[in-house]
């Protein structure tokens, strides 16, 4: 019978260290990324899994990360922000890699989620997707700072933002979106989504575009600016509302690509064409953008670069190493939809 492969014959044939291959297998920063990658293109080779009941009584933890997600309302009842599904195989496959389990589940504001991870010893950490209204939110976050609980989040990356943050460049997102529709000669230009501090990541879109209509010498109308929420429905009902207040505009830019597939069924239905009476930009690029009709030009966020920064920033903070905040660069994806 052929011996259950070791750590030591990984290390054997990485040329390195028995405790640099434990290192790199359970995430370390220490350990660079191209020995990293050379280690566990070995372990897969070699089928070797890491015994986690073994190593998580040397370290006394539970080998296991806590992946919470925030309810959001959706047409399917998932309640599931479709972007974040995108992330999902992502944060699993890294965990999976870096030796751990993943457990899933809801966060709900009227529950006690805050302390019923790491506190109960389920997880060692928490990553946390999605929160509604920020404001609301922002206190349990303190909370969770307050009692030393090992987390990371996805959102806005700002300055004076309560732990650490992964999330997207939201304001050169937006900026790149208007960019497009300005370069195809677009000039009123509507923003819909919610622009306030209670909903951050919009928010920073919105001043993303304001500012790339006000350096093409464009002043931003805030007629032209309809709040709404992340969902189809509220897409629709803020399109309609738009178009009826009579203030023309050739080009929309809608927070997420959830709001703009309701805004093009609102738009369709006012008889306004896409493109050719009003170009339409998104932001997300969820498998749905390339469905709609036209296919939608969308900012698409790096959702496989963002579940292993997640991870591995999460890692790091349980092994109590510095992190940093980090914004992920989107990319412009050109449809049908802006005219492309």
């Amino acid at each position: 019978m052929k011996a259950k492969p070791t750590s030591f014959d990984i290390a054997q044939l990485a040329g390195v260290s028995q405790p640099t291959v434990s290192r790199a297998l359970s995430g370390a920063a220490s350990v660079s990324e191209a020995t990293r990658k050379r280690i566990e293109a070995i372990a897969r080779q070699l089928n070797y899994t890491v015994d986690k009941h073994a190593s998580s009584l040397r370290r006394r933890q539970s080998n296991t990360l806590a992946l919470l997600f925030f309810e959001d309302p959706t047409p399917d009842q998932s309640l599931i922000n479709p972007f974040f599904l995108s992330m999902l195989g992502t944060i699993t496959r890294t965990c999976a890699l870096r030796g751990f389990d993943l457990l899933t589940s809801f966060q709900q504001m009227s529950s006690d989620w805050h302390v019923a991870y790491e506190d109960s010893h389920k997880a060692d950490g928490i990553m946390l997707l999605g929160y509604g209204d920020y404001e609301e939110y922002r206190a349990r976050l303190d909370m969770l700072i307050a009692q030393g609980t090992h987390f990371v989040r996805w959102g806005s990356v700002q300055p004076g933002e309560p732990g650490t943050v992964i999330g997207c460049d939201n304001r050169g997102g937006g900026a790149d979106a208007v960019a497009h529709l300005i370069a195809g000669g677009r000039r009123r230009i509507a923003f819909i989504g919610q622009a306030s501090s209670h909903y951050p990541e919009f928010n920073e879109r919105y001043r993303g575009a304001c500012a790339a209509q006000s350096a093409a010498g464009i002043t931003p109308d805030p007629l032209l600016q309809v709040d709404a929420l992340n969902t189809q429905q509220a897409g629709f009902e803020a399109a309609r509302a738009l178009i009826a207040r009579g203030t023309g505009f050739d080009a929309l830019f809608a927070a997420s690509d959830t709001i703009a597939i309701g805004a093009l069924a609102a738009l369709e239905e006012a008889g306004l064409s896409v493109p050719g009476d009003v170009a339409v930009v998104g932001f997300d690029d969820i498998p749905a953008a390339s469905l709609t009709h036209p296919p939608l030009t969308t900012i698409a966020q790096n959702y496989l670069a963002a579940g292993e920064v997640l991870v591995d920033t999460l890692l790091a903070r349980i092994r109590d190493e510095p992190v940093a905040s980090v914004a992920l660069p989107g990319r412009l994806v050109v449809r049908r939809s802006s005219g492309g």
